[in-house]
């Protein structure tokens, strides 16, 4: 049996960008490794293994221990939504709420075809 095709079976997130490769990303940018991820987050350094092979998901108490330790957010673990992203799309809801009086109705329906192109693009 090949063992590549195997692991792959294993795994419960197959796509690339997942938490895992998050945290792996992460470990890397603070040149830490999962051993010291483990105490700071005072989780098993096999659990962290577990998380970055995508073998297991943490669950959401142990995703804000591992945010924490890491200096991010859970949105950026499960989603990859960074902090600043997260801010501009309040930013720019709160712009569309406080003008949205004001808009015409070309204006809103310009802003639902954007809205909506992207999420056909995904």
């Amino acid at each position: 049996m090949d063992t590549n095709k195997n692991e792959k079976n294993n795994r419960i997130l197959t796509t690339e960008n997942t938490i895992g490769t998050r945290i792996a990303g992460l470990l890397e940018k603070k040149k830490m490794t999962q051993k010291q991820l483990s105490r700071k987050a005072g989780i098993t350094e096999a659990a962290i293994s577990h998380y970055i092979n995508e073998t297991r998901v943490p669950r959401a108490s142990v995703l804000m221990k591992i945010a924490t330790a890491l200096d991010t957010t859970t949105d950026y673990l499960l989603e990859g939504i960074t902090p600043d992203a997260m801010e501009e799309l309040g930013y720019a809801k709160k712009l569309i709420a406080r003008n949205a009086k004001q808009m015409t109705t070309k204006d809103k329906t310009d802003i639902l075809k954007i809205l909506m192109e992207v999420d056909d693009e995904t």
